[in-house]
């Protein structure tokens, strides 16, 4: 049996999500599909009633995925509660290169991921600055306050 993976993140801001984390992971937004210029002219081609669409849902894309195809589909599904605890899970966005690359040369490429992260809208909660252990790394939050990390 085949299977696919989609990992949905519940936030209150999709289109916010989407430009963040395409920008975050390397994604792009995922386009409507079968021509249908937008997501909600296909939902609406699909039966989807007017009344299960909220004002804008679908309007610009609410997914994104990885352009070469090797990482899940994202999925920001819009609730009206906003994030209250701390997630259970969280992204470790390994841009350093790993332990086989020095210590100095990781933090710099973690350094200049959390400098474009901030741009983008992301806040650094704290740097795991640990030279002893081998380990440099940014403890984040993006625009909805979803913690992750930057390794």
């Amino acid at each position: 049996m085949e299977m696919t993976v989609q990992l949905t993140i519940d936030c209150s801001d999709p289109q916010k999500m989407v430009a963040f984390w395409a920008r975050a992971l390397g994604y792009v937004p995922e386009p409507a599909p079968d021509g249908h210029a937008t997501w909600r002219a296909y939902w609406e081609a699909m039966g989807v009633s007017a009344e299960d669409l909220p004002t804008g849902a679908g309007d610009i894309p609410e997914s994104i995925v990885d352009p070469a195809g090797r990482g899940p589909r994202v999925w920001f599904q819009q609730v009206p509660e906003s994030k209250t605890v701390k997630n259970r899970w969280h992204f470790d966005l390994k841009v350093g290169g790993g332990r086989d690359v020095p210590l100095d040369v990781r933090a710099q490429r973690v350094r200049a991921a959390v400098n474009q992260l901030v741009e983008a809208g992301a806040t650094v909660l704290r740097i795991k600055d640990e030279p002893g252990m081998g380990l440099y790394a940014a403890a984040m939050q993006d625009p909805e306050g979803n913690e992750f990390d930057v390794v």
